[in-house]
């Protein structure tokens, strides 16, 4: 893959990273200023989840059909530029909860059109590796978000700093329309069932996939939800942080996860298999989370090492994405991936609007730890069974050597 062609995809999932994870650390601000509370923040991104996961199956159409040239360069213009343009203008929370709606969309098609040029012109064996390489480099987005976004909006003002996104969000689109690649996607092979074997419905028929779909339901789900919003109130109430400590907690669990990517990558080749590399480190993951559910944690460095674990082992999307991607016939990638994809996203945004009422009524009748800790619960035994259902997928496609 050519430097810059790489340059951009990395760059196109820093932003998106960015997107996912920025709002924590504004929630003391959006508190002041717009009444936004911790339920709020919660289905703000949830919508952002919402969205990002309704667009997958149409995209990954437009991905096989356009291109993903023409397909992300659209839809990030209009979405992350016109979604932070209207969270810089918003006035209340249902205006926060529009606006990253709309970045939603707008962050829909950036790691999807990047895992199908991948899995267009690199090689089977290497695709969790460089998927793996994207996402760990690209998570420093995550980083950006954290401490560093805090400053800068204690520095120029939230609004001011949401405008700034908004040019640098159409910037962006202009360097993917430049640089992307656009691999053509083969055509579906020539049988009288053509039609019935070019669409979704192929997809859907294929069984190898259906073990692992609770898995990539669940993989993203904790951390993306605990970094993205729980972090900020979590902090906050637990502990008296403002925004400077919440985005020293966030920074260190960002940099967990940007590690834990870069980790889970190439780790299928070291333990002998994908399976088995996504088993042993949502195992692990399922630890933290009951770590943070049934012990309580009496302080910062406690906690901030609790959601630094969550982030490093909850960064396994490159090896199972890869695991459901090796069952994918070649003419069926934009929308095989879209299909996973959906499910991985769609799984955060359910489970960010499921947590945010299992929340508000622990907390009604225990209190804001009891609130806390019955939402990493949910995240513990909705994970544990995904690790049950996923034991038994096939480790590979049958025809494999």
């Amino acid at each position: 893959m050519p430097r810059s062609a790489m340059a951009t995809l990395v760059a196109l999932y820093f932003f998106s990273q960015f997107y996912r994870a920025f709002l924590s650390v504004l929630y003391p601000a959006l508190a002041r200023d717009l009444g936004v509370d911790a339920v709020a923040l919660s289905n703000a991104q949830a919508a952002w989840f919402a969205v990002f996961a309704a667009a997958q199956l149409p995209l990954g159409w437009a991905l096989d059909r356009y291109g993903p040239r023409r397909t992300v360069a659209l839809v990030w213009a209009v979405g992350t530029g016109g979604g932070a343009a209207a969270f810089a203008a918003a006035s209340g929370p249902m205006g926060v909860i529009a606006a990253m709606g709309l970045i939603g969309l707008g962050c829909a098609p950036a790691l999807m059109g990047s895992l199908y040029i991948i899995g267009r012109i690199a090689p089977a064996a290497r695709f969790a590796a460089i998927a793996g390489l994207i996402i760990g480099l690209g998570a420093m987005g995550n980083v950006a978000a954290s401490a560093p976004m805090a400053a800068i909006s204690e520095a120029i003002g939230w609004r001011a700093a949401m405008l700034i996104l908004a040019a640098a969000s159409l910037a962006m689109a202009v360097v993917v329309w430049r640089f992307a690649p656009d691999p053509a996607a083969p055509p579906p092979p020539e049988t009288p069932r053509r039609r019935r074997d070019s669409g979704f419905l192929a997809v859907i028929r294929l069984r190898a996939l259906w073990p692992i779909l609770p898995l990539a339901f669940m993989n993203y789900a904790p951390a993306g939800a605990l970094r993205s919003s729980w972090a900020g109130p979590y902090f906050e109430t637990s502990f008296g942080l403002d925004e400077a400590g919440i985005g020293r907690a966030t920074l260190a669990m960002a940099l967990g996860m940007a590690l834990g990517a870069l980790a889970y990558g190439p780790l299928d080749r070291w333990v002998g298999g994908r399976k088995r590399a996504a088993l042993a480190g949502n195992a692990l993951l399922l630890t933290a989370l009951l770590w943070l559910a049934l012990a309580p944690v009496s302080s910062v460095i406690a906690a901030t090492a609790a959601f630094v674990a969550v982030g490093f082992f909850g960064a396994s999307f490159p090896v199972v994405m890869a695991h459901g991607q090796s069952f994918l016939p070649p003419h069926l990638l934009g929308r095989g991936v879209a299909f996973v994809n959906c499910f991985s996203v769609g799984g955060a945004g359910l489970m960010q609007f499921w947590s945010g009422g299992v929340f508000e009524r622990a907390a009604e009748s225990g209190g804001a730890q009891a609130g806390f800790a019955a939402v990493f619960g949910l995240y513990a035994a909705a994970l544990a069974l995904a690790l049950l259902v996923y034991a038994f997928s096939r480790e590979r496609p049958a025809a494999a050597p």
